[in-house]
C-alpha cells in the first residue's frame, strides 16, 4: 500500500493541475479577449513584417480568469461592456478614447435589480468628496473592479471578510502613491500618520470598515456612498463604543449578521470576530452578569446588617 501511495498522490496532483488549467481554457475559450489578456505574453501576426511576433502584456491589462468567473459579470462576454471593435488585434488607437459603459447604462432604472437601488448609490456617491473633487472620472469603477467584483458584505456571514474585502478596495487607491496622484493630482497622504490620533491603529484598522467612519449613513441604502470630507470622519469613540453602537445602523445592518448576532449559544461567542464594545452582546451572559452583581450587594447589605444588630 505504501508503494502506491507515492503515485496516486502525484496523479492526483497532475490531475488537479490539469483541471485547473482545463478552466482556465475554458474561460478563455468562451471569452477570445482573455486568450491575450489572461497572458503575460501575447502572440499574434505583424502583417507588415510576415511574421509572427512575442511581447509582454502591459500588467495593467492582465486578467484574473479565475476571479472574473467567480464575479457577477463572470457570465458575460466581453464586449457586452466593451466595444465589439476590440475582438480585432491590432486595437484601432480610438477605441482607448471613446466613452466606457458605466454601471448606470445597464443597471439604471432596471427593475430586475431595483432591490439595489443603483440610482440612489448614484445620488448618494454625485455628493461624496470624491465626485466633488474629481467629477465624472471618478466613476463606479474606481472602487468596484467590473472584472471582479462579487457582492460579498451580502453574502458573507463572517464580519473579517466584509471588512478585508471593503477596506481593499479603499487601499488601492489610498494606499497606492501613483493611483493616488493620478486621480487627486498630489501625493497621498500616509495612512498611519493621519489616523494618528486613533489607538490601536492595528485592530481598528482589522475590524471597521473605512466606510464605517468616513460615509454619511442612510438607512434606506445597504451601503453609504457619500463619503464625506476627513474634516467629517468619526472620531469620537463613544460613538462605536456603546449600546446603541453607530457600525449597529452601517456595518451591522445586515440581516445576516443581524441574526448572528442575536442568537443564542455558545457558539455564537465563537464566531463573534468584531472587537466593538456593546455592537454584539450574549443576553444570557448579561443577565447572569447582573444576577451576580446583585448576590454581591445583597451579601454586603446582610453582612453590614449583622455587624449592626451584634453591636
Amino acid at each position: 500500500m505504501n508503494k502506491l501511495f507515492l503515485p496516486i498522490l502525484i496523479f492526483l496532483i497532475t490531475a488537479w493541475g490539469a483541471l485547473k488549467a482545463q478552466s482556465h481554457y475554458d474561460i478563455a475559450k468562451d471569452h477570445v479577449c482573455l486568450k491575450c489578456h489572461a497572458s503575460q505574453i501575447i502572440t499574434f501576426q505583424n502583417e507588415v513584417i510576415g511574421k509572427e511576433v512575442k511581447k509582454l502584456m502591459n500588467p495593467l491589462y492582465i486578467l484574473d480568469t479565475v476571479a472574473i468567473k467567480a464575479s457577477v459579470h463572470g457570465a458575460f462576454d466581453c464586449t457586452d461592456c466593451h466595444s465589439f471593435e476590440y475582438t480585432t488585434y491590432p486595437h484601432e488607437a480610438s477605441l482607448k478614447l471613446s466613452p466606457m459603459a458605466t454601471c448606470l447604462d445597464c443597471h439604471g432604472g432596471d427593475p430586475t435589480y431595483s432591490t439595489y437601488q443603483f440610482d440612489r448609490i448614484d445620488e448618494e456617491f454625485q455628493k461624496s468628496v470624491h465626485f466633488e473633487k474629481i467629477g465624472e472620472n471618478f466613476s463606479c469603477g474606481a472602487c468596484h473592479n467590473q472584472h471582479t467584483y462579487h457582492p460579498t458584505a451580502r453574502n458573507s456571514a463572517n464580519v473579517r471578510e466584509i471588512v478585508e474585502y471593503s477596506n481593499s478596495m479603499c487601499l488601492s487607491c489610498h494606499n497606492n502613491m501613483s493611483r493616488y496622484q493620478m486621480m487627486a493630482g498630489h501625493d497621498n497622504p500616509v495612512i498611519v500618520q493621519v489616523h494618528n490620533w486613533l489607538p490601536n491603529q492595528e485592530v481598528h484598522f482589522k475590524n471597521i470598515r473605512c466606510i464605517d467612519c468616513h460615509t454619511t449613513i442612510t438607512d434606506t441604502l445597504m451601503i453609504s456612498h457619500n463619503i464625506n470630507k476627513k474634516e467629517l470622519a468619526v472620531k469620537n469613540c463613544v460613538e462605536c463604543h456603546n449600546q446603541n453602537s453607530l457600525l449597529k445602523a452601517s456595518l451591522y445592518k445586515y440581516s445576516n449578521l443581524q441574526a448572528r448576532s442575536e442568537g443564542s449559544g455558545f457558539r455564537t461567542i465563537l464566531a463573534n470576530e468584531a472587537y466593538i464594545i456593546g455592537a454584539q452582546q450574549f443576553p444570557l451572559l448579561r443577565k447572569l452578569s447582573n444576577i451576580i452583581l446583585l448576590l454581591v450587594f445583597a451579601g454586603i447589605s446582610v453582612h453590614f446588617a449583622f455587624r449592626k444588630i451584634k453591636k
